[in-house]
């Protein structure tokens, strides 16, 4: 049998310590652990648990990056005006929504973001621009609507689409689109199917809108900023899911009902949806923020309101593994 340096031209490294950073397919023995090691890649995402939010709510509004996200409004299940930012590690209160809503749609990121319509006992077009410090009004939606999908880059950028009109059942559904050019909303083309309790993910020129009701649906529809196309559905048609992505070729679809509580989480390649390890804890009604590979969920509604946070790492993350005989 021929031996590793045989293979490899050079003989394992002896440290005492495992590297600061390994590379995929490098190999060490380490001498304080009496082991040998590896350095791979995981081959499927995992979620762990994060840092609780300060308020657990419900049907709230999530923004930003795993590791700098925002939430945002929400039922306590009173509505609620709460928002708090998440630095990787806790969350922070910071200053308030100006209308305590729940059901709203939120886009951006932790320091520019968009509130955009919801429920305040009412079904709103309130849309209030957050700078990093505070919330102030701005243009109102041209469709009221509560329960809708939102994404967009920053608070100058935001697409805005379904969603309800009409309080408390879920009636009078819209396929109406609007983009936000930092100032109003404009009214673009519409989705091809009406509905809202969907997910988003995305841009305000490439963005992704899948599940939601009614009927209970897996429909996923890509847009290129013109305009929707329909292209293949969820696995695990849902409603009060959540999403994450960057754009309309890479997105996460995490959690939701069916109408049975749902951890089931899939990740999108610009073609299909691939179903990947679920959620810790089956849940509807979160928010989600991040991307494809590195994701967070928050809030919803297991069995009651939840202020739990959930971290998503994708496949292909950096894995040490411990060689043994067996």
């Amino acid at each position: 049998m021929a031996t590793y340096k045989e293979i490899f031209g050079t003989n394992i490294e002896v440290l005492a310590s495992d590297p600061a950073n390994p590379v995929e397919g490098q190999v060490w023995y380490n001498s304080t652990d009496n082991v040998v090691k590896g350095q791979g890649v995981t081959t499927a995402g995992a979620w762990a648990t994060g840092g609780s939010l300060n308020t657990a709510r419900q049907v709230l509004g999530g923004a930003g990056t795993q590791t700098a996200a925002l939430a945002t409004g929400g039922g306590t299940p009173v509505s609620t005006a709460v928002t708090e930012s998440y630095d990787g590690t806790s969350w922070t209160e910071v200053n308030d929504l100006n209308s305590a809503r729940e059901q709203l749609a939120v886009a951006g990121t932790q320091t520019s973001a968009l509130a955009i319509g919801g429920d305040t006992g009412g079904v709103t077009a309130i849309t209030e621009s957050w700078n990093g410090t505070c919330f102030s009004e701005v243009n109102d939606l041209n469709t009221a609507r509560r329960l809708l999908g939102g994404v967009g880059a920053d608070n100058t950028s935001a697409l805005a689409f379904g969603g309800y009109t009409v309080p408390p059942a879920p009636t009078g559904g819209k396929a109406e689109t609007e983009s936000w050019n930092g100032t109003c909303w404009s009214e673009v083309n519409d989705l091809n199917t009406v509905r809202g309790l969907l997910g988003g993910s995305g841009t305000q020129t490439s963005a992704l809108g899948f599940g939601g009701q009614p009927p209970i649906t897996g429909a996923t529809e890509s847009w290129n900023g013109t305009s929707w196309t329909e292209v293949n559905d969820l696995n695990t048609a849902r409603i009060y899911l959540a999403g994450a992505g960057l754009d309309n070729t890479s997105a996460l679809a995490f959690g939701g009902s069916t109408p049975a509580k749902t951890g089931a989480t899939e990740t999108w390649n610009g073609t299909s949806w691939t179903e990947d390890t679920d959620l810790s804890t089956a849940r509807d009604q979160l928010a989600g923020a991040g991307t494809q590979a590195s994701a967070l969920a928050f809030g919803g509604n297991t069995t009651a309101v939840t202020a739990a946070t959930e971290e998503w790492t994708g496949a292909g993350a950096p894995l040490t593994v411990t060689f043994t005989d067996s």
